[in-house]
């Protein structure tokens, strides 16, 4: 049998060709409905990803579709969108629980998050609030940590389910404080929430945008947040690490990817639609609402800053020795 040969003036006018095809199909992007994977109905995931997805519609004059999954640490919606074509049509508004706890506390997840997705953009910022049942004797985060150190049995805490943000939060305090802290896991914030304001669990992290209105209502106290700054939508509450607890820093966040192999020209067009829709006044005031902000970057910011987040996970799990059950 005669060899074929290929020369490499073939080979670079293939790749040009293809570049061009690439190019073209990202030019004409979205010729059909894309679909959004995302957490809960009513989550911060949910809100975030139908807020941007209302304005994505408008720019494209195609429909984005939301599709919910229920399912607390996302690791199932996340799996769906890596195992997508990867066309464009397929992403997913993902989570630091989803792509930089769960690989490390669980034994597998349907995914590689490395290999398997391609990062568009980091899309929202939200702070975490400490919270407890009024029936709680502490108005400070110092007479509160007073409080969970007198007790004479472990202090039990609220969370959305392994691994998630309120979870590493209470894992972070833990550490911080040595106080005997114990996590009891719900299906999802919601829920996490619902057993705050009834007393059920009497301490516990939320993410902003579901406890506030409580915390507005006087159905739950809050103590502090723990982002960088105070947030604008309660600025007498400090920070943690103003309240004593200096580098306590934890933000919940969502971000946007797609299934790897994803043309590159595609992923940059996704990032630059996604990136303006998220800075308009309109996205900037619907973020605020719930108690977030928009935090757009490049693909590479991205990239960088779920592998830091990642190594910074796997180091806590191993600290503490958080497990999944």
């Amino acid at each position: 049998m005669k060899a074929v040969h290929i020369s490499k003036n073939t080979a670079l006018l293939t790749a040009g060709m293809l570049l061009l095809a690439a190019l073209a199909s990202a030019e004409n992007y979205p010729a059909k409905p894309v679909r959004i994977v995302t957490g809960g109905a009513g989550t911060f995931h949910d809100v975030v990803t139908r807020q941007l997805g209302q304005r994505l519609t408008e720019r494209w004059s195609q429909p984005v579709v939301v599709e919910n999954q229920p399912a607390a640490a996302l690791t199932v919606g996340t799996g769906i969108a890596a195992r997508a074509t990867p066309d464009g049509y397929t992403l997913v508004m993902s989570d630091r629980s989803a792509l930089t706890v769960a690989p490390h506390l669980f034994k597998s997840v349907p995914y590689d998050p490395v290999r398997d997705l391609a990062p568009i953009t980091l899309a929202a910022l939200a702070p975490t609030m400490l919270a407890s049942h009024p029936s709680i004797p502490a108005t400070t985060l110092p007479e509160l940590l007073a409080y969970m150190k007198n007790q004479q049995r472990e202090v039990q805490f609220a969370t959305a389910g392994p691994g998630t943000n309120n979870h590493i939060a209470m894992e972070l305090l833990k550490l911080a404080t040595g106080l005997n802290l114990v996590a009891v896991h719900y299906k999802g914030g919601g829920a996490s929430v619902v057993a705050l304001v009834s007393g059920e669990v009497k301490l516990g992290f939320a993410a902003v945008p579901g406890v506030l209105p409580h915390v507005k209502a006087g159905r739950v106290k809050a103590y502090v947040v723990t982002g960088k700054r105070r947030f604008v939508g309660t600025p007498d509450l400090p920070t943690a690490a103003e309240s004593g607890l200096p580098g306590f820093e934890l933000e919940f966040w969502v971000g946007m990817l797609a299934p790897s192999r994803t043309p590159a020209a595609l992923v940059s067009k996704l990032n630059r639609d996604i990136g303006e829709a998220l800075q308009t006044p309109a996205m900037q005031s619907a973020l605020l609402a719930q108690g977030a902000e928009p935090a757009p970057g490049t693909p590479a910011q991205f990239g960088a800053f779920i592998t830091s987040e990642s190594a910074k996970m796997k180091k806590l799990i191993e600290q503490t020795g958080m497990r999944a059950d």
